[in-house]
């Protein structure tokens, strides 16, 4: 029986890799040139950040390992140039390019839980407006036009000057990373709720819906069962898009000094801190950082532009 159930598991991996590999998104995957290399791109500096640990020529964060008197060190391609640091170094030694992979992974903790949180919120609210509808449906889009009045970057600096005021001074750094995620989440919802309401609304006058109804299932299981799954496609999109401005936003936010703490520096306090020696004649400290953030950004945005295209046929 146990082998008989493995030969099942593994036959129905199999059939849908073999989906997967037939379907149109993989042949418009393939075809599509720019779509590969942000994807390439994409998954380098994600495993770059993920594996830092490991693959970083140096730990910046190690106090005993910093020797102050590396300090300021142009690119090792340059005049007074070290073979240790191929980017340089900053001004308290530590290894530029290190310090970019370790600030990679802040800054892409803060956008994946972002986006699943605005996600969550917006998903949930969304289902909720189109299918109740009425007063509930008034109710929630309201709130969401009058959120949409305000740029995201002020919503972000108005919680996190809230949660600086309600919050004791010490505890200010210990939680700055979760007032974060939850500033830069709350100013996205807005999009994946009215996405889902629309798609929720065309759905609910569907067949398979009237019928569900009929026999008696629960709206909570017919949203989660029969609606959601169809209307993740365009949710999708969005969320591959809100990565790359949930970035921003942290790097935005750090740059300002309202991010993350210095101590637990992301691409943006890096930036900050690199910006206070720019007119010095020690540009890399700020630039390298500064281009990690442009590469990451634009190749996210080239894989959800794809994707938009890929799911939908009209553009095609």
């Amino acid at each position: 029986m146990l082998v008989t159930g493995h030969k099942m598991d593994n036959t129905i991996n199999t059939s849908r890799l073999e989906r997967f590999l037939d379907s149109d998104i993989w042949h418009s995957f393939k075809q599509n040139p720019v779509a590969i290399v942000a994807f390439v791109v994409t998954v380098v500096m994600l495993l770059g950040a993920g594996f830092a640990p490991w693959l970083a020529p140096h730990d910046p964060f190690d106090m005993v390992a910093i020797d102050i008197m590396d300090s300021s060190l142009p690119p090792m391609w340059m005049v007074d140039g070290d073979p240790r640091f191929m980017l340089g170094t900053d001004d308290q030694g530590r290894d530029i390019l290190s310090t970019i992979m370790y600030g990679s992974r802040i800054s892409l903790i803060v956008g994946f839980s972002a986006v699943i949180f605005s996600m969550v919120v917006g998903i949930t609210l969304g289902l909720v407006s189109g299918y109740v509808g009425g007063k509930t449906d008034a109710f929630i889009m309201r709130v969401a036009d009058i959120q949409l009045s305000f740029p995201s970057i002020l919503i972000a600096l108005l919680i996190d000057g809230v949660a600086r005021g309600i919050f004791p001074s010490n505890l200010h750094e210990e939680l700055s990373i979760y007032v974060l995620i939850f500033a830069i989440g709350i100013s996205g919802w807005v999009q994946y709720a009215r996405t889902v309401r629309g798609s929720t609304l065309v759905e609910k006058n569907k067949e398979y819906v009237q019928a569900a109804r009929v026999i008696g299932i629960r709206p909570g299981t017919i949203l989660r069962r029969h609606v959601l799954p169809n209307v993740m496609g365009p949710v999708m999109v969005i969320a591959t898009i809100h990565l790359a401005v949930a970035v921003i936003t942290e790097a935005t936010l750090s740059f300002l000094g309202v991010g993350v703490s210095p101590t637990t520096p992301s691409l943006g306090t890096l930036i900050r801190i690199g910006n206070e020696y720019l007119f010095s004649g020690e540009w890399w400290i700020t630039i390298f950082p500064g281009a990690a953030l442009l590469i990451l950004v634009l190749a996210v945005n080239l894989l959800g532009d794809w994707l938009r295209d890929a799911l939908n046929p009209k553009l095609r």
